[in-house]
């Protein structure tokens, strides 16, 4: 792939149980359901012409249990989010939005319910096969950058490629330059202001070419007019890239830059208020 052709083109690649998952663009008609939305992603639903979505969350529900309590914390979450597609998921502090994008992610396992990804049923996966999965199909990007101490901007750009076995120099150079990186390749995470280290996790979650990228808060450590340009540049990419975004915010101004919204209250997701 050239360094220009950066987030457009993206080959077809296998991941466990042979599903195909295609990281670029693709056509796909909008969900007919009642919750559908302009810009890709519902609160339920399928495609009309057959084909699935690329997320597919049906009556996901999960129970977090500390001692002898037990608090539900999603009632049945429906949402479907398309490839190519950004949705924004709010809701107040505790509504459930973080141990969704973890059930996404395959870092948790809900209780009842199905998530599907890329057309594999996530919850049905062994430990292995979902790692292998988040792997190849999901980039994260978290409030607190999480960017490793020891690496450079470089390896720290490069290390979600590297891990799923697609890692390019140039693409990674090209990628480097389009988020203003490029000459603090060779600086340490402490070294860099917090919009510097953000625009890295953004970088490492891409550089791996996946379909979906999965964003918790990613702005909420960031003054606003960081943010702001943080988050316009995140857009920017995942769309020239062809790449869903799932992101969690609180703020309803920031939410509203996505393709979609939906609001998480009382373990539901509505139309967002």
């Amino acid at each position: 792939m050239s360094p220009s052709a950066f987030g457009v083109i993206h080959p077809r690649r296998t991941p466990a149980g042979g599903d195909r998952i295609r990281t670029g663009t693709r056509t796909v008609q909008p969900s007919s359901s009642d919750g559908a939305k302009s810009g890709g992603a519902s609160s339920g639903g399928a495609n009309s012409d057959g084909k699935g979505p690329l997320l597919a969350v049906r009556g996901l529900e999960k129970t977090l249990t500390g001692g002898d309590e037990r608090v539900p914390v999603l009632r049945g979450v429906d949402l479907t989010l398309e490839a190519g597609h950004s949705l924004a998921l709010t809701g107040e502090s505790g509504s459930g939005k973080s141990t969704l994008l973890h059930l996404v992610a395959g870092l948790d396992v809900a209780d009842a319910g199905q998530v599907r990804l890329a057309g594999q049923d996530v919850g049905a996966l062994s430990d292995a096969g979902r790692a292998r999965l988040r792997r190849e199909a999901v980039g994260l990007v978290f409030q607190q950058f999480n960017l490793i101490p020891s690496l450079t901007v470089a390896g720290n750009l490069g290390f979600q490629a590297r891990l799923a076995g697609r890692f390019d120099a140039d693409a990674v150079a090209a990628l480097a330059a389009r988020l203003g990186l490029e000459g603090l390749m060779n600086r340490y995470p402490e070294q860099l202001s917090g919009g510097q280290q953000q625009r890295v996790a953004i970088g490492r979650a891409l550089a791996a070419r996946p379909a979906l990228v999965l964003a918790d808060e990613p702005t909420g450590n960031l003054d606003e007019a960081t943010g702001d340009a943080v988050l316009d540049l995140m857009l920017e990419l995942v769309r020239d890239a062809g790449v869903a975004l799932l992101m969690v915010t609180h703020s309803p101004r920031l939410a509203a830059r996505c393709d979609a919204r939906l609001h998480l209250r009382a373990g539901r997701t509505t139309e967002a208020p």
